[in-house]
Order: structure tokens, then sequence, then C-alpha cells
């Protein structure tokens, strides 16, 4: 399954909200710096749908805010 994700890097707390079926908007608390929001996003993707880390993979959008993510096994 893949997914659209709007991030908001250096937030608060980490957070995910459903806009709709196939967009999220995810916030993080890590900085954009290398790839530390990236692996965030990740993580964060992966516990809010309960799948291993290693099933969630970002597929395009590496240095921008929307990303496409994908969920291996959905």
């Amino acid at each position: 399954m893949k997914i659209f994700v709007y991030v908001k890097t250096n937030a608060r707390e980490n957070a995910v909200e459903k806009i709709d079926d196939t967009t999220y908007k995810v916030s993080v608390k890590a900085p954009p710096v290398d790839g530390k929001a990236n692996t965030a996003v990740e993580e964060i993707i992966a516990d809010y749908f309960k799948f291993p880390k290693s099933k969630v993979y970002i597929v395009s959008g590496f240095k921008s805010k929307s990303k496409v993510v994908e969920i291996s096994g959905l």
C-alpha cells in the first residue's frame, strides 16, 4: 500500500494525523538533517500502522516535505 505523507519537522511531539484514506500529516521532532527526519517518519508510520519498521519505506520525496511511503504487507 502506498500513502502520501506531508511532513512537519522540528515539531514539539511526534504525531500522525489522517487527512483522508491515503493522505497523512506526520509531525516529527527530528530536524531535516542527515536523513534523521526521514528515519523518524518511517518509525512513526510503522508504529501507527502496527508494522515493523523494516516494512515501511520512503519511495519518493527524500528531500521534500511531501513524500510517498510504501508499507509492505498492507
